[in-house]
Formats: C-alpha cells, structure tokens, sequence
C-alpha cells in the first residue's frame, strides 16, 4: 500500500504540476533519497561510518557520462558498466577499509572521496576537468523519450520505490537481522556465528551500487557533471540526510533528503554559510529529536492519538 502511495503522489506530481522548477526539484529528492537511503543501509543498519559516499554518486554519472560523450556508447550499456565498475571499486575498498571501525572508518573513507575527487578534476582529457563533461545525452526507453521532466521525475520515482520495496525486504530477512546484529555488538554478532567481515562488504558494495545508480539518474537529467558536485561537502550533507530524517529507518531516509532538497532552496541567501546552516539543524535535531524526524513525528503522533483517546466505554465511577 506504501509503495501505491508513492508511485501515485509522483504520477500525480508529474501529471499535476506545470511548473518545470517543481518538477525539478521533485526529481532531486527522488535521486538524493535513493542516496540517502543507501547510506542508511551501511550506517543505520550496519553501523559503518562513512564520509565518502560522494564518490561512488560521482563514479555513477561520470562513468555513463563519459562513455556516452566520448565513446557514443548507450545509456544503458553505460549503466551496466558503472554498476559494473562501481561494485568492483567499491569491493576493493571495502576490503582494507572495513577492518577499520568508528573514527578511523570515517576517516578512511574521506581520504577515498578526496583521492576520487582529485581523479575527477585532474583527468581532464576524459572528465573536462573543473569545467566540467556536458553533452550527456537524454535516455530513451523504447519509442517513450525521457527528455521531458515529467517522464524523467517518473523514471526516478519508479527506481526509488523499487529500491525502498527491496532494502525493506532485505531488513526484513535473515540478513537484516545479522545487519542489526553487527549494529549493536560486532563482536557478539561474530560470536554467534555471522561472517561479519563479509556482511559487512556485501552492504557497503550495495550502498555503492545505488549512489552509482544515483549518479547515471542525476548525470542524463542534468545532461552536465562536473567534480564540484561529488565534493566531500556533498558527503557531509548526504550523511546530515540520514541523520535528520532517523538512523535505521527507510521511510527516514525520504523524510531527511526532502528535507536536505527543500532546505537550500528555502534559504538560498544563506548559501555562502550552508555547512553552518546544516550544522545548525543537525543540532537541534540531535536535540529535540535525537531518533530522526520521521520517529520523533511518530511519537508525536502516537502520543497524541494516546492522549485524544476517551476513557473505555466499559470504565464506571
């Protein structure tokens, strides 16, 4: 019935709405929550830090982007082979860095978002440097083209719905509970038989892989990519998303990068202090609603509810 709701609130969106800037803007969220809801995976769930994530939203689009552009390549081959390379890099940093744990982790995956950020600007001759890559072709799905907002904004609901359906069903198996398993104690997950190191992979390649599918989403709408963009400013605000909206919540994820979309558009004359701003409100989230947004708005109205209730009907004096 959730799944319904979404896919109806964005055919409705997209039908409903005239305005290209909304349209837009809806298929922001709609790419920022399946980023944000992949590092929930790793970090709500698993427990892993991770302060690089931009970097495998950056391998996503610049890999479609160049291979389109340069090698003529089609987009949907270009997919296959970001996703492709991406699980493969992702499995080859998971590897050292996920015996790291806490501080450490973080840290090392900032050091592998800097070094890719670094690639990025510096291999000029493929990726335009700081000038960025344009030219990245519109997608087509058969004889339907995706060149207009309402059929791309369709197109990004219909992979983040998919992608909600499978990280719930994932929670809810045998490898979600291990997940929360090594959330709580990864020694005594270990002691109860569960291959953490290899879970532990298995959840960061996934993570990767949708930020990969993020970044092919993100670069044929925009149809321009440049390094600015996959930044460790934009690893620290997809790691506020998660935060904001609730650690280990699914539904969390879409509530936080709503949130974290709307934010800058709402306050676009504070552009220059925007990791001030976001410090700010990760604050008083911590604060006020240490679980999330979406549970501390359950709780709310779950009290609420509690307290409108009458007294049974079968009480006497």
């Amino acid at each position: 019935m959730r799944y319904l709701i979404i896919i109806a609130a964005a055919t409705a969106a997209g039908f409903g709405l005239s305005s290209p800037y909304l349209l837009q803007l809806i298929t922001f969220i709609g790419i920022n929550t399946l980023l944000a809801l992949g590092l929930n995976m790793l970090m709500g769930y698993a427990g892993q830090i991770s302060l690089g994530h931009a970097a495998f939203f950056g391998l996503g689009a610049y890999t479609t982007g160049v291979l389109t552009v340069h090698y003529h390549w089609s987009p949907w081959a270009a997919l296959a082979a970001a996703i492709i390379l991406t699980v493969i890099v992702a499995f080859l940093i998971a590897l050292p860095l996920l015996q790291l744990s806490g501080f450490y982790l973080g840290m090392g995956t900032l050091g592998f978002g800097m070094i890719a950020n670094v690639v990025f600007r510096q291999w000029s001759a493929l990726t335009g440097g700081d000038s960025g890559l344009v030219g990245i072709p519109s997608l087509d799905l058969g004889p339907v083209s995706l060149s207009s907002s309402r059929n791309y904004l369709l197109l990004v609901w219909a992979v983040v719905t998919l992608f909600i359906f499978l990280c719930e069903r994932l929670i809810d198996s045998r490898i979600g509970r291990a997940l929360k398993a090594v959330h709580d104690s990864e020694r005594a997950a270990s002691s109860m038989g569960i291959d953490t190191g290899r879970l532990k992979v298995q959840i960061f390649v996934l993570s990767a892989l949708m930020a990969a599918i993020a970044g092919f989403l993100y670069a044929h709408f925009v149809s321009f990519i440049s390094p600015g963009t996959f930044d460790f400013i934009f690893s620290v605000r997809l790691v506020t998303m998660v935060v904001i909206g609730g650690m280990a919540s699914i539904w969390g994820s879409l509530l936080g990068a709503a949130v974290l979309t709307l934010l800058p558009e709402a306050l676009g004359f504070f552009a220059q202090y925007e990791m001030i701003v976001y410090g700010l409100v990760l604050i008083v989230i911590m604060i006020v609603l240490p679980q999330g947004l979406f549970r501390g708005i359950q709780d709310i109205y779950g009290q609420t509810k509690f307290s409108g209730q009458s007294p049974s009907a079968g009480s006497k004096d």
